[in-house]
């Protein structure tokens, strides 16, 4: 089966390079499955896993916003924030979506960023459902 190559970016690192089969991600219009020799393409991403097809294995990394470009034989994601499983810590996770979570049911407070609160909320859920894919 051919490949293309995927490259997962961050401001602060390459997270992953490496030629896979497929991917899978979830756009803002919807989801995505990008194959070799798709039509090129930029969209911006949603804070979602992404499926990564390889060698008949399925991987998952963990990806919290950005955007997609599709090239002919390379896909550049370009994230905000990016972990493979074994880079993430299960317990600050989890404690960052505990937090987020009491921040969202506190309707009470006012000075509360219920959007930042959601975004936190979202990313920490990610982040769970890619470890325990693992």
């Amino acid at each position: 089966m051919s490949t293309f190559l995927l490259e997962v970016v961050t401001p602060e690192r390459k997270v992953y390079a490496e030629d896979v089969n497929m991917i899978s991600v979830k756009g803002v219009e919807g989801e995505l499955g990008i194959l070799p020799n798709h039509i090129p393409l930029v969209t911006p991403l949603k804070v979602a896993p992404i499926t990564v097809k390889k060698d008949g294995k399925e991987h998952f990394i963990a990806v919290n916003g950005g955007f997609m470009e599709v090239r002919k034989d390379k896909v550049v994601i370009l994230a905000e924030s990016a972990e493979l499983p074994e880079q993430i810590d299960i317990e600050r996770a989890q404690a960052a979506k505990t937090r987020a979570e009491q921040r969202l049911a506190d309707h009470k407070q006012e000075h509360v960023d219920f959007k930042r609160a959601e975004l936190a909320l979202q990313r920490a859920t990610n982040r769970i459902e890619v470890y325990g894919r693992k």
